[in-house]
């Protein structure tokens, strides 16, 4: 594939692809060890750790996000995989409840600053739209992979070996993924914002640009839906399962499988799907997808159909959640794209925190039919609300007018900075007091110092 032409590329996703195989394990190893640590309350210290990760992706990825400088991005990726393999080293000495939320806490903590800077990097290694699809899709593939394969080579592997070496594999594979960052070569990016920023509003930047960007307060909404559908088949499949169904273990792996498959089929399938009808269109019929099948899930009877269920569920999850990438890109300048990507990061797990405990609690107590039928109606509540919003996928150049302003910032002369000059200012990119002219005038647009509000839209 073409993609892996670029060097930097093969050793970003191979770096993602070991780190990711690593965590799999960890996973794994991890509810093994809760058993071992709470027995019958196994469940309910997963379960707190899983929000523990959520509130740590919440909290912390806007914080790296907004801070990190673009020459400091590669020193930041090794730091940060070199302290996750710190932390899982830990686990396998853990003999209370309270250690391992701390570790999880600091792990995934770790994971919200790594996760969306190095997203952030893979657009800007791509110029060309069908390559950074085909990277998409490829990050998308080994997600499902890791989903697909960790319980199966688990398996294997602990017929020989006990599952705290799966912690001591995971520390390798971390301290693996940082060699490979450590010597790859990052694309230059200048900073253009004024240093003099304040903290709140260089973490607050990437939250600015989502809430100014309708398409992306319309993609959002898809997220939500993505988020409902994930959680019923993440924390319900056991029970359906098991309870419902009268099935054993393996079959709770078949039907997370069905998922997974659903997923890497559609992942596979979307660069040549957005070639043909773009991102918005192949989003849009991912989230009603996503909202029909959470309404027919209801009305699931036997395990087969079940299976058939979860796949579509899966298909619909991955054509939602592959292009994305491509629509946080051309919404923001190269320089704010780290700030974006943990904005994403950031609001996307918001609505999981708020979906994991209500697909429990809403089948716990009022049952899976109830459950279903509420978050099918919330779905595609959200995608009619998600259309009225992102209503039409804008065209690249957008006609728009400036008014004239006086301000100093850093700049290179271009569309923008076209001034005179004392003699003293410096070779670009330099900084100076300097007045824009009131113009009128089409460019690619987004958020940033000079285009503060989305313009109006013009028949």
């Amino acid at each position: 594939m073409a993609i892996f032409q670029n060097v930097t590329f093969r050793k970003l996703f191979g770096a993602q692809l070991i780190a990711l195989a690593g965590t799999g394990l960890t996973t794994i190893a991890l509810a093994l060890l809760a058993f071992e640590i709470a027995g019958d309350r196994a469940g309910l210290v997963l379960g707190t750790a899983l929000a523990i990760k959520m509130i740590a992706y919440i909290f912390f990825a806007p914080v790296v996000g907004g801070l990190v400088r673009p020459e400091g991005r590669k020193r930041l990726l090794v730091i940060l995989d070199l302290a996750r393999a710190a932390c899982v080293l830990f686990l396998p000495f853990v003999v209370f409840e309270w250690q391992i939320y701390v570790l999880i806490f600091v792990l995934n903590a770790c994971s919200a600053g790594f996760t969306p800077t190095f997203q952030s990097i893979i657009p800007q290694l791509f110029k060309d739209e069908e390559d950074y699809t085909k990277a998409l899709s490829m990050a998308r593939l080994a997600y499902d992979l890791e989903n697909l394969l960790s319980p199966t080579i688990a398996a294997a592997l602990l017929l020989f070996v006990s599952f705290d070496i799966f912690f001591v594999a995971n520390a390798g594979a971390f301290v693996i993924s940082a060699g490979l960052v450590m010597s790859a070569t990052l694309p230059k990016i200048i900073d253009m914002q004024d240093k003099a920023l304040s903290v709140k509003d260089k973490i607050s930047q990437g939250f600015k640009i989502y809430r100014k960007t309708p398409r992306l307060r319309g993609m959002l909404a898809m997220f939500f839906v993505v988020s409902a559908a994930g959680a019923m088949v993440i924390v319900n499949t056991i029970v359906l399962v098991r309870v419902q169904f009268g099935g054993d273990e393996s079959m709770v792996a078949i039907a997370m499988g069905a998922f997974g498959l659903g997923s890497l089929v559609a992942a596979l399938m979307v660069p040549r799907l957005v070639s043909r009808l773009g991102d918005q269109a192949i989003m849009r019929r991912g989230g009603w997808l996503l909202g029909i099948m959470l309404l027919l899930g209801a009305y699931v009877g036997q395990f087969e159909l079940l299976l058939l269920t979860w796949f579509v569920l899966g298909i619909g999850y991955s054509l939602v959640q592959t292009p994305a990438g491509r629509v946080l890109r051309r919404s923001a300048n190269d320089e704010d794209l780290p700030k974006l990507f943990a904005a994403q990061f950031t609001l996307s797990h918001a609505c999981w925190l708020v979906s994991y405990p209500l697909a429990g609690w809403l089948a716990n107590e009022f049952g899976f039919q109830f459950a279903f039928m509420l978050f099918a109606v919330v779905s595609l509540v959200m995608m009619f609300w998600s259309q009225q919003t992102w209503q039409t996928d804008e065209p690249t150049q957008i006609l728009h007018q400036h008014d004239e302003l006086y301000h100093d910032h850093l700049h290179y002369h271009g569309p923008h900075h076209q001034h005179v000059h004392e003699g003293w200012e410096g070779p670009e990119p330099h900084k100076h007091p300097h007045m824009h002219e009131a113009v009128r005038h089409s460019h690619t647009y987004v958020i940033d110092g000079h285009h503060t509000q989305w313009p109006a839209r013009t028949n």
